[in-house]
């Protein structure tokens, strides 16, 4: 370890010089030699330094959402150039550039750190020593000698000797207890960030070998926070713990306000904003319209709770627009009851026929029109309709009276007789 932190020597002095500005301005409040004064110096440096990295953590989300919408596509190169690791790598080079998609940016917050935390393994590694390194001179280094963090210094170790304990002013029961929980802890944050990014954070509509690294990742991480953690001086395992504590808050932030498509953050950001939405009939902030706008773009590329948003908001009479506002549907504007009230469920209530009587269905033409009643009596008659006399009996209405022959089954005309039957 100490030969890794010697390779990073160019970066102590500004890690020192930052160290010493923030201990300045603590000392003042609590004391020059306390362990409060340096403890939040460290923790002071890990804000900065994170605030600097905040774009880089940006183009990570970015770079790990467009690895895992890439995974089908990598899965299908590989199979079809399984024989073939030349061209295998040549398309899959293909497919990042025309995607704008590179695999080391998920790496680079880690490796933007890098430096920082071995220039700050240096620095107490040397205060450990005895010597001045950077801008610490003898009288900041005694200084930093003296300062302890709940009865341990800051140079200490977990295996330190009680020898080297014992020449900082401190006991080893003392040193290791607080370092077997900083140990703890800074694992425990460690997979806890790790697992809320898995379960929550995940398009579970897509099984790819991405989930199950992250997966592997959940458990390998905290582990080897617990081997290597022995090995830091106290005043890195703060460094170390408040810069898991940072990016565990950092991700929940970003799962609960732009959660990855599909997964069950976005359920529940999608609950919330259809909450939000239908109450005040609008989008507020560039943040709601900008999730409203790609849910609109994508059309019937829309994942499962995209389409309940849709639905959600057409049933509440609102539509969702291209620009990412939400406006009353026409449906909802037509269907305005005789009081002038909105309807409730914001389109027009379908209305049931109404029922006729067997009468009235009888009575009914093919062509769905009731035949029309005439109020003429036979008297009022005009002759011209009325039948001859003659006529009147031989000829009879049809459907009126005794069934004809051929409407009773019989054949007309002369019968063919039956033939014998056969013996």
């Amino acid at each position: 370890m100490d030969t890794i932190a010697s390779l990073f020597s160019f970066i102590t002095t500004p890690v020192s010089w930052v160290i010493v500005q923030f201990h300045s301005v603590y000392g003042a409040i609590f004391g020059p030699d306390t362990g409060w004064a340096w403890g939040l110096s460290i923790v002071s440096l890990v804000i900065l330094i994170r605030i600097c990295l905040i774009p880089l953590f940006v183009k990570q989300i970015k770079a790990t959402r467009g690895m895992q919408t890439l995974q089908p596509e990598m899965k299908k190169i590989q199979e079809r150039y399984k024989n073939d690791r030349q061209r295998q790598s040549e398309e899959m080079m293909k497919l990042y550039k025309e995607t704008g998609t590179n695999p080391l940016s998920s790496c680079l917050p880690i490796l933007a750190q890098s430096p920082f935390f071995f220039a700050l393994y240096h620095v107490l590694n040397s205060i450990a020593s005895n010597d001045t390194i950077g801008v610490i001179n003898q009288s900041l280094l005694e200084s930093a000698q003296k300062a302890h963090i709940f009865g341990a210094p800051l140079a200490s170790k977990f295996f330190s000797s009680e020898s080297e304990v014992a020449a900082l002013n401190a006991s080893l029961t003392d040193v290791r207890v607080v370092t077997a929980i900083m140990i703890v802890l800074m694992s425990a944050s460690q997979f806890f960030t790790q697992r809320q990014l898995m379960t929550k954070n995940v398009d579970t509509t897509v099984k790819t070998p991405f989930m199950q690294q992250q997966k592997m990742l959940m458990y390998v991480f905290p582990v080897m926070f617990a081997v290597f953690g022995v090995n830091f001086p106290v005043g890195v395992l703060v460094y170390w713990l408040t810069t898991n504590v940072w990016t565990m808050g950092q991700q929940m932030y970003v799962i609960h306000n732009n959660p990855t498509p599909g997964s069950k953050a976005q359920a529940a950001y999608l609950e919330r904003l259809h909450k939000r939405v239908t109450h005040h009939g609008k989008t507020r902030g560039r943040g709601e319209k900008s999730i409203v706008k790609a849910i609109v773009a994508k059309g019937r590329d829309r994942n499962e709770f995209e389409r309940k948003f849709i639905n959600g908001l057409n049933k509440a009479g609102l539509a969702a627009q291209p620009d990412g506002t939400v406006v009353k549907s026409e449906a909802a504007v037509a269907a305005q009851t005789e009081d002038g009230a909105p309807a409730a469920t914001g389109a027009p209530k379908r209305q049931q026929p109404k029922r006729q009587s067997k009468a009235q269905r009888q009575s009914a033409k093919p062509g769905g029109e009731a035949e029309p009643k005439t109020s003429l009596s036979k008297a009022d008659e005009p002759e011209d309709a009325k039948p001859a006399g003659g006529a009147k009996k031989s000829a009879q209405k049809p459907g009126a009276g005794a069934r004809s022959k051929a409407q009773s089954g019989q054949r007309k005309g002369p019968q063919r007789p039956k033939s014998p039957s056969k013996k």
